[in-house]
């Protein structure tokens, strides 16, 4: 049975990576292929090739599986002619509502739709903003259970695609949400139909907002209610990204949630006090024991309460894994076979999967039953006899900790590209202070009528703040991170096994061996172009602009994205994830073509992780991202540099202009020429940030031999002021990229620009379309495109 599983594990695995779904007729040839080898398997008298047919069994019935859900799931879709107009529709509020300076975000599940022949998805994720005038306290309260008739406007599922980056589409798929978009608020019918429309789901989700509004109103105003709304509910979108930071530095970022760990302890002292009680119904005069055998009414109580506290969770992975672990317990518990610990693990890791396909595609997902496989292999005999009593307890518990955090640094590395060097201490303190006080507190406060709410909570409150303090002063140190880039396959296999090597039993020859295994894993060096290369990456932002120069020795980001919401930016969601999974913890320069929020908005976050040689930008001195800079010049015409072979030469702005200040930050933006090669191997791209047509034009009267590139990144965006034709004659490109955002508001590239570039002969790439651009220029210019290389069946364009 295990191997079963871990082959229909395997086979999900290999669906989820597919570019395209498999026709009908395939995946019902794989389930019948699968039948014949389970029959095939039972027959054999070699027990190898039972578990290889076992295990080819599950690849086939897993592949097929996930191949009719995802059919399923990609079914409902809304039409292109729906997207961007006015739909009226129907539908209840089926999630957690988030709140946010400008408006709330929930999701609506759909009964019906008004507008005449138009279909919406049954399930749609909307925002709802703010009338332009009034607070966002005015927006009418939105509560989960509610029927409500609204104007939205729709889009279909789309995402940036970037590598390292996450996938927002996948991530819609495996919701059910086949439709993003907006409530129309100003001058629409949008009115409550029913306050309360009953259902299991509407009773779970108000029992959450109830609960994280009693949270809030007695927390209110403390930096920390988020975390503990996170502890009780599992809602952890009110965590600040700064704290976040501090968490995943640190290592402890498994535990603000609720955990297994956490599910674990509430079953246990559920199932404890229940058995007791039973137990003692004899005084009563009851007899229950004799009944039904108090062991089995305690495994009962124990997985009703994990349940319940799972529900309040929001079902994630984790909080799924530990459900099903403890409901396969008590089942074995009721029929009185007991099974093997790594039985229950597998039964639980095929029940996640068979239900979210999808599942797989999540560090949480691994990383979650990576630490439990950690701890049942280190604990069979490995970590040795223990002393009885409270000694004993803390040596087992220090020696499983430190398994765990040995054994997941190499699935650690291949998915982040780092690893916490203080994990261990800052775990040795968080898990006993989050598990066994703060969680209880915020149980019971949240629980509790007033005043006892309040004086739980705050306690709780102030015990993660003290935690904070001390993980905020271990995530300062230097050595707090270990960063390298994500290892290739044999480098990870390598690790593991030494990772394996290293956790065997005592007296197993030369276990500190296995730690050799790990040098190539942490000591890679990112990688560079060749000697004279050049590479430049062009993100998928959205509505911005940012681009990584690499050369042989030395890299330069231009452009840091936009800022998406308070917290929320490119920098943070875009260009980190990136840069960690290349093992880049430091680049030589950064230019800010000018101050709009579209080129700035990552820059702090940036500045703030990165170690930064120095910044040139159009910003004026006391500019808060200049200030920010470890060293900070302003952009002028005549200034360059030469790395690796590769020179750089700023075309634009006049440093005259600094002294207009009547000028447009647009007008001031950098544009900045990067050429390598000589003669007729010389190869170059234009950054040509914002500009518009009258900086075209001064550029193609005062310097027009210097303008010629291969790559020219669009200016504006491919704006209608920008992309003059005597420019691009002048620069000749043979590749224009237009960074853009999916339907922005703008209508960038506007459509005559776009064919400008056409009949010029120019190709044009749209990184909305094409996600992220890797541009190679060596003897020859080659780019590739991250939707190209990395495709996947949920890319619907």
């Amino acid at each position: 049975m295990r191997c079963l599983i871990l082959g229909f594990v395997a086979g999900v695995l290999l669906l989820q990576n597919a570019a395209t779904l498999p026709p009908s007729w395939l995946q019902l040839c794989c389930a019948a292929a699968a039948l014949m080898l389970l029959l095939a398997g039972r027959c054999m008298t070699r027990p190898a090739a039972g578990i290889a047919a076992c295990a080819g069994a599950g690849i086939m019935l897993g592949y097929a599986w996930a191949a009719l859900l995802a059919h399923l799931a990609l079914a409902p879709a809304l039409s292109t002619e729906d997207e961007g107009r006015d739909l009226q529709v129907v539908g209840i509020v089926g999630s957690l509502p988030a709140r946010f300076e400008q408006g709330i975000r929930f999701n609506l599940n759909v009964e019906r739709t008004l507008t005449p022949q138009a279909t919406v998805p049954p399930r749609v994720a909307l925002s709802w903003y703010a009338d332009r005038g009034h607070a966002a306290g005015a927006l009418a309260e939105v509560q989960p259970g509610q029927r409500w008739q609204l104007t939205v406007r729709l889009q279909r599922p789309h995402g940036n695609a970037n590598p390292g980056g996450f996938d927002y589409e996948a991530w819609l798929l495996e919701q059910g949400l086949r439709a993003t978009g907006y409530v129309r608020a100003a001058g629409r019918d949008n009115r409550r139909l029913d306050d309360v429309v009953p259902g299991f789901g509407t009773a779970v989700e108000r029992s959450r907002a109830f609960l994280r509004d009693r949270i809030l109103h007695a927390l209110a105003g403390r930096d920390y209610a988020g975390v503990i709304v996170a502890l009780v509910i599992g809602d952890q979108r009110g965590i600040e990204q700064s704290d976040w930071q501090v968490f995943n530095r640190t290592g402890i970022g498994h535990l603000i949630s609720i955990s297994g760990l956490h599910i674990t302890m509430i079953a246990g002292l559920v199932a404890l006090g229940v058995s007791a009680l039973w137990r003692r119904s004899f005084f009563t005069g009851a007899q229950l024991p004799l009944l039904l055998p108090a062991q089995k009414v305690a495994a009962l109580a124990g997985a009703v309460a994990a349940l319940l506290y799972v529900l309040l969770a929001g079902f994630g992975v984790p909080a799924q894994r530990t459900l099903y672990m403890l409901a396969v317990v008590a089942l074995a518990l009721w029929s009185g076979r007991l099974s093997a610990v790594t039985h229950v693990l597998c039964a639980a890791l095929g029940v996640v999967v068979a239900l979210d396909p999808w599942a797989v595609l999540w560090p949480g997902f691994w990383l979650s039953f990576g630490a439990v496989a950690m701890i049942l292999f280190a604990g069979h005999g490995r970590l040795g006899p223990e002393p009885r009593g409270m000694r004993g307890a803390l040596l087992l518990a220090g020696r499983t900790q430190w398994a765990v955090t040995l054994g997941l640094v190499p699935l650690t590395m291949l998915l982040f590209g780092q690893v916490s060097l203080v994990s261990p201490l800052a775990n040795a303190v968080a898990i006993p202070l989050v598990s066994f006080v703060v969680t209880p507190l915020a149980l019971a406060g949240s629980l509790l009528p007033e005043p006892l709410c309040g004086w739980l909570l705050v306690p709780a409150h102030a015990a993660v703040a003290a935690l904070a303090w001390l993980l905020g002063h271990l995530a300062a140190l230097p050595v707090a991170v270990w960063r390298a880039p994500a290892p290739q396959a044999w480098v990870f296999l390598l690790a593991a096994g030494g990772t394996l090597w290293l956790l065997m039993p005592r007296g197993w020859p030369q276990r500190w061996a296995g730690a050799v295994a790990w040098l190539p894993l942490l000591l890679q060096a990112p990688d560079h172009p060749p000697d004279g290369g050049l590479r430049v990456t062009a993100f998928d932002v959205g509505q911005g602009m940012a681009l990584l120069v690499e050369t042989a020795g030395h890299r330069l980001l231009y452009d840091t994205g936009p800022g998406y919401a308070p917290g929320a930016d490119a920098g943070s969601r875009v260009l980190l994830p990136y840069l960690r999974m290349r093992g880049i913890g430091a680049i030589d320069g950064m230019v800010i073509s000018h101050g709009d929020l579209d080129h700035t908005g990552g820059a702090a976050a940036l500045l703030a992780e990165l170690k930064v040689g120095w910044l040139a930008s159009s910003l004026a001195a006391g500019h808060p991202i200049a200030r920010a800079a470890p060293r900070h010049l302003q952009c002028a015409a005549g200034q360059h540099w030469e790395w690796d072979g590769v020179r750089f030469e700023m075309l634009h702005p006049a440093p005259a202009s600094y002294a207009d200040a009547g000028l447009k930050a647009n007008a001031r933006s950098c544009v900045l020429r990067i050429s390598r090669g000589k003669g007729s191997g010389r190869r170059s791209v234009l950054l040509a940030g914002d500009i518009e047509a009258a900086q075209e034009a001064a550029l193609v009267a005062g310097a027009p031999g210097r303008l010629q590139a291969d790559v020219l990144l669009a200016p504006h965006h491919g704006s209608g002021t920008s992309s003059t034709p005597a420019f691009l004659r002048a620069v000749q490109p043979s590749v224009g990229i237009f960074q853009v955002g999916w339907r922005n508001r703008y209508r960038h590239p506007k459509k005559q620009v776009v064919e400008r570039y056409a009949t010029l002969g120019i190709e044009h790439l749209r990184t909305d379309l094409a996600g992220a651009l890797t541009i190679e220029a060596g003897d020859a210019v080659a780019i590739d495109s991250y939707r190209a290389v990395h495709t996947r069946y949920w890319y619907g364009r």
